[in-house]
Order: structure tokens, then C-alpha cells, then sequence
């Protein structure tokens, strides 16, 4: 740290109680007081140093050489940098350093203690040794946490925007080409630093040091002039992403609440190291929102985790709604980087525990004009899972659980098994919504993009509404038909391939019509083609089995089946001149149950009416 000597008499002041007395030997002739303080000093040593000392004592001097007291209230620093200065006038030993030279400096500016009133005077001096400490990184800061003291007459004399462009040149460039001393360093070399090589003192090589070097010593720098260097250094053109690093470190030092996931209430326990107290919540929301302007437009600069903190303390101190809105929209531009820990939002409002739509619906509206559906597949994703997290919340309404929902676009979830499951977490911890609210429910998923799993698990499912379960075997049918379809094309295919003399026509997709041979010489590829159908047919009657016995705990579901096809022959694909098989079913006579009456199965197409 740098300092300077100045003076070089041994000390000739001694403090009695509030009461600074000069031990020259002489009486006192002025007495000046400064608050509580009083300082007994001598005319001339003053009024030679300083200009307007000389002018108050001629005002107050009588002529008659008796004592008179003065008030300097307004002296910036107080008593503690006039005491300096007075010793100075003494030419007793002082010592400036990184802290008291600001005070001292601007005080000797309102003293008027310039070399009109003597060589090497107190405004050279002090300005002299505050270019050299500019000239240091820790002395720098030092040195601008103490213009705190004297605000209004630091930034007269300009040292405040001095000592931030000082700090901006610095923390903008390498400190390892300059040799500055860096945070948590001591400059002098410790034992560990230090090796012998024959006899000689050596100092080892330096660790390196990462972009994140200047972030601590700036956290302990008050809101307003973190502000002004954040802005000084932005405007040298620092990348965003350290001036966004920057920030959530300064916002995690000074806000106790981004430390912890409970409510204000515990807003004294906080990690140790963090801060020495915990402000006042009123304090902490005024930070939290100037924080918040601070933050770089850019998108991705600043973290999913940290922005969703932020959001998550903004609502615990009840901030302005323009300053949740705003992180809102900012989680939401880079939701497809959360995760769904640090999407459980508490609302401080309810008991559920909901983060707040805006920034999902916000996310959907950007997403919309993005050429590639991975990120918005991921935030489907993290909404699906969000919504199966926090369904069990008996709190957690309909309209909201449909609102969340709805704003995932259909293209981007490639399967509906999450939002299924998040459906029947649902159902199953809000048993009294009624049937009406289920089947509205259930329309937000599409039962053609459910897995085999989730088809498997659904027609099971008691909770979900029987539409629902009718349309689930349907298209796991319709699905068995178009799989079997496709194993017809592509063993035609092959065929024609293999024997380019014969053209096997494919098999229609209702079964109706036996593969037609342009060539009837050709029996050996007739048998293969037999062989397959048979094979086929064995698969269809197993799987028609296994879904039988998903059923079986409903025998009201028989009725189902037989109209799905179940029940039908599979239709058997055979040379032309053979007979078919016959797929159709005779028409069941048997009477319909009245929960049944609205629902018609026709091959090929479903009708709920």
C-alpha cells in the first residue's frame, strides 16, 4: 500500500478527553471546534498555511492578543483530517495514505491551502501522492470507497470520476503486464513464494489469473458507485458476458435473499463470508431493481440459474411489477437453458408454488420465429416436467395448469408422454374436478403421440376419461394396420427386385383385395408371399391378445374390441386365383350399452359423436 511521509517534527499535540492541546510550550491564542472536538493551536502556524484560517483570524482578532475560538463544521473529513492538517501547520510528522488522502485533499482544497501560502503546501501534496496512488488497483479502490466520506467535494475536485476511470482502465486490461496487485494477494512475497537457490532469494512464478480477478474488490463499493464503474468499464468495451459475471457477483454478495430458497422471514441467516448484516428488505428491493438495469440486453450473457434468482427474489420482496416483468422476459428469451429446480418459483401471493406464466407465454412468442425446434423441444420438456412437479398441489388450479399447457406449441413436443403424465398426476391428486374438467384436460395432449408405453399405461388408466381410452386403442389399431401395410410394401418391393419378370401388386390398406401377379408362372414367389401373410396373421392374433388383456378388468370394454377389430379375421394376402380371407366381421347383433351409444367404430376412421 502506498503512503507518504510528510513533516519532520516529533509530535507536539496530546488529546485531553474531547480536547486536542499543542505542547510547544506557548499559550494558546485560537481555539477551533469542529463538532465535539476543540483544538487549542497558535495563530501564525495556521494563517501561514492556510487561506481562509488567515481570513477568519483577522475577522476575530481584537488587536489586544487574547484568544478567540472559531467553528469549522464544514470542513470536509471532520476532526479526524484536521487533525492532520493542523499537525502539517506544525510541521509534525503525518503519514498520508490510500484512505485519508481523499479527505485530507479535499479538505486542504476548502482551507485554501495552496503555495500561495508556501512552498510544497498541503493541495500539492496531497495531489501529488493521489496520482500515485491512482496508479495501483487496491489503492485505487481504497482510495474511492473513502470519497464516500466526502461525496460532494470529491466530485467537485473530480477525484471520483478520476479514480473509476482509473479502475475501468485497469480491470479492462491484463493485470499480469503491469505487475498490480490483485485481490486476496499479499504484494509481498510470502514463505510459499520464495525459493533459495544457492544461497540467493528467488521469487517463484505467479499464479495466472482468470477474467474474474477485479470482482470482489468492486463488491464492497456502495450501489451508486458500482453503478458508475460498471457503465465506465462498459463503455471501454468490455465483453457483456464478464460485466454480467460481474453483476450477479456484487448481486450475491449484497442480497441475502439470493443465497437462500425461503421466505423473508430468514432473511438473518445467511452463508458466512456473504455479508457482515443483512439490510432491510426496503433496501434490498431498491438494489435489487438498479441490479436489475445493470444486466446486459444481450441474450445469453447472463445465466438461466441466476436470472430465475433474481425472480424468485424480486417476488419475495415484492417488487416493482415492471421489474418482474422484466426478468420475465428475460428467463423466458433463454428458458431452453433452465432447469426444472430452478423453475419452482414460490409465489409469496398463494401457497402454491407456480412460476409466473408471463415468461412462458413470453418464451412461446419468441421461439415462434426460430428456424430450429430444438430449443423450444427442451422447453417443452422442462414445461412438462414443471407441470408433473407441482400438479400434486391441491392449490394449483385447472385454468392455470391449461393456460401453461396451451402455450407449448403442438410441433414442438415429438411426444405427448410427458405432458400425459403431468395430466394424470393431475387427475390423480384432484379427484373432485368433474367429468367435464377431465375430458377438457385430456384434449391437451394427442393421443397419436403417445409412446407405446404411455398408450399401454393409459389404456389402463381408470382415471382418464373413456373417450379417451377409446381413442387410445384406436390409434394403437390404426397404428398395428399402417405397421402391417408397410411390411407388405417393403416385402413387395424386395420381390420385384428379386424376380424382375413378376410384379406383385401391394395389398390395400382395407385388406379387400388379394396381391394381383402379372406374372402366373412365377409359384415359388407365390409360396414366400403366402408364408409372410401367415406370419403376419400369427403377430396380429398375439397382439390383438395382449390387448385383450388390458381390458380384461373391464368387461364392458369386450364391446370395444370386437368393434376395433379385434374380433375380425385378419385378411390374408394370397396369389391371385386363391381364396381371400375374410377380414369383415358379420354385424353384431348384439344390443349396445347405453354408455356406448355415442361412439361409432368404422374400419379406418373413428367417430365420437
Amino acid at each position: 500500500m502506498a503512503f507518504l511521509r510528510l513533516g519532520s517534527k516529533s509530535e507536539a499535540f496530546h488529546r485531553e478527553g474531547h480536547s486536542w492541546i499543542c505542547t510547544s510550550g506557548l499559550p494558546s491564542d485560537v481555539s477551533i471546534n469542529i463538532g465535539e472536538m476543540s483544538f487549542h493551536l497558535h495563530k501564525f502556524p495556521l494563517l501561514s498555511r492556510s487561506g481562509l484560517l488567515e481570513k477568519f483570524i483577522e475577522e476575530c482578532s481584537s488587536g489586544d492578543g487574547s484568544s478567540f475560538s472559531l467553528r469549522l463544521n464544514d470542513i470536509p473529513g471532520g476532526a479526524k483530517a484536521f487533525e492532520l492538517i493542523s499537525k502539517f501547520c506544525y510541521g509534525v510528522k503525518i503519514e498520508l495514505t490510500a484512505q485519508n488522502v481523499v479527505s485530507i485533499r479535499c479538505a486542504a482544497e476548502y482551507l485554501q491551502m495552496t503555495d500561495d501560502y508556501g512552498d510544497g503546501n498541503l493541495v500539492m501534496q496531497t495531489e501529488s501522492f493521489l496520482n500515485e496512488v491512482l496508479g495501483n488497483w487496491r489503492d485505487s479502490i481504497r482510495a474511492l470507497e473513502a470519497c464516500e466520506e466526502v461525496l460532494p467535494y470529491a466530485e467537485e475536485l473530480h477525484i471520483v470520476s478520476r479514480c473509476i476511470n482509473s479502475l475501468a482502465m485497469k480491470a479492462c486490461a491484463d493485470p499480469s503486464l503491469f505487475s498490480w496487485p490483485l485481490p486476496g494477494r499479499d504484494p509481498k512475497q510470502s514463505p510459499e513464494n520464495t525459493g533459495l537457490w544457492n544461497g540467493i532469494s528467488t521469487a517463484t512464478k505467479t499464479q495466472p489469473t482468470g477474467e474474474d480477478w477485479w470482482y470482489e474488490d468492486v463488491s464492497f463499493l456502495s450501489l451508486p458507485l458500482y453503478k458508475r464503474l460498471i457503465l465506465a468499464i462498459e463503455s471501454r468495451g468490455m465483453r457483456p458476458e464478464r460485466i454480467a459475471a460481474s453483476v450477479a457477483h456484487y448481486a450475491r454478495r449484497n442480497l441475502p435473499l439470493m443465497n437462500r430458497q425461503s421466505s423473508f422471514n430468514d432473511a438473518n441467516h445467511v452463508n458466512p463470508g456473504t455479508t457482515i448484516s443483512s439490510p432491510s428488505e426496503s433496501d434490498q428491493r431498491a438494489l435489487l431493481e438498479e441490479i436489475v438495469g445493470l444486466l446486459p440486453n444481450k441474450k445469453g450473457v447472463t445465466t438461466s440459474k441466476f436470472l430465475i434468482r433474481l425472480l424468485r427474489t424480486a417476488m419475495v420482496l415484492h417488487a416493482s411489477p415492471s421489474c418482474r416483468e422484466n426478468l420475465e422476459k428475460r428467463v423466458g428469451t433463454q428458458l431452453d437453458q433452465a432447469s426444472l429446480l430452478d423453475l419452482l418459483i414460490p409465489n409469496m401471493e398463494q401457497a402454491a408454488a407456480v412460476a409466473s406464466p408471463p415468461c412462458i407465454v413470453e418464451e412461446g412468442q419468441l421461439m415462434n420465429g426460430s428456424d430450429s425446434l430444438t430449443p423450444m423441444t427442451m422447453v417443452a420438456s422442462l414445461i412438462d416436467g414443471f407441470l408433473a412437479e407441482v400438479a400434486p398441489d391441491v392449490n394449483f388450479k385447472l385454468p392455470k395448469f391449461e393456460t401453461l399447457a396451451a402455450t407449448i406449441p403442438d410441433y414442438a413436443r415429438p411426444l405427448d408422454d410427458g405432458l400425459y403424465h403431468a395430466i394424470d398426476v393431475y387427475l390423480k391428486a384432484h379427484p373432485w374436478i368433474t367429468d367435464l374438467e377431465r375430458e377438457q384436460l385430456c384434449r391437451l395432449m394427442n393421443c397419436q403421440k403417445l409412446s407405446l408405453e404411455a398408450s399401454t399405461h393409459a389404456a389402463q388408466n381408470e382415471r382418464l376419461p373413456l373417450r379417451v381410452i377409446v381413442q387410445v386403442l384406436f390409434f394403437e389399431q390404426l397404428r398395428l394396420r399402417t405397421s402391417i401395410s408397410g411390411w407388405f410394401f417393403v416385402a413387395d418391393n424386395l420381390e420385384n427386385s428379386q424376380n424382375p419378370s413378376g410384379n406383385f401388386g401391394l395389398l390395400k390398406n382395407d385388406g379387400s383385395y388379394p396381391i394381383d401377379s402379372a406374372k402366373h408362372g412365377a409359384t415359388g414367389g407365390e409360396d414366400n408371399v403366402k408364408h409372410r401373410v401367415s406370419e403376419l396373421e400369427k403377430d396380429c392374433l398375439s397382439m390383438k391378445e395382449e390387448l385383450q388383456k388390458l381390458v380384461k378388468t373391464k368387461s364392458s370394454w369386450r364391446n370395444f374390441t370386437r368393434r376395433l377389430g379385434f374380433n375380425k379375421k385378419s385378411h390374408s394376402c394370397c396369389p391371385k386365383g386363391s381364396k381371400p380371407s375374410n377380414l369383415r366381421a358379420p354385424p353384431s347383433s348384439v344390443n349396445r350399452q347405453q354408455n356406448y351409444e355415442n361412439i361409432e367404430v368404422v374400419p379406418g376412421t373413428l367417430k365420437v359423436n
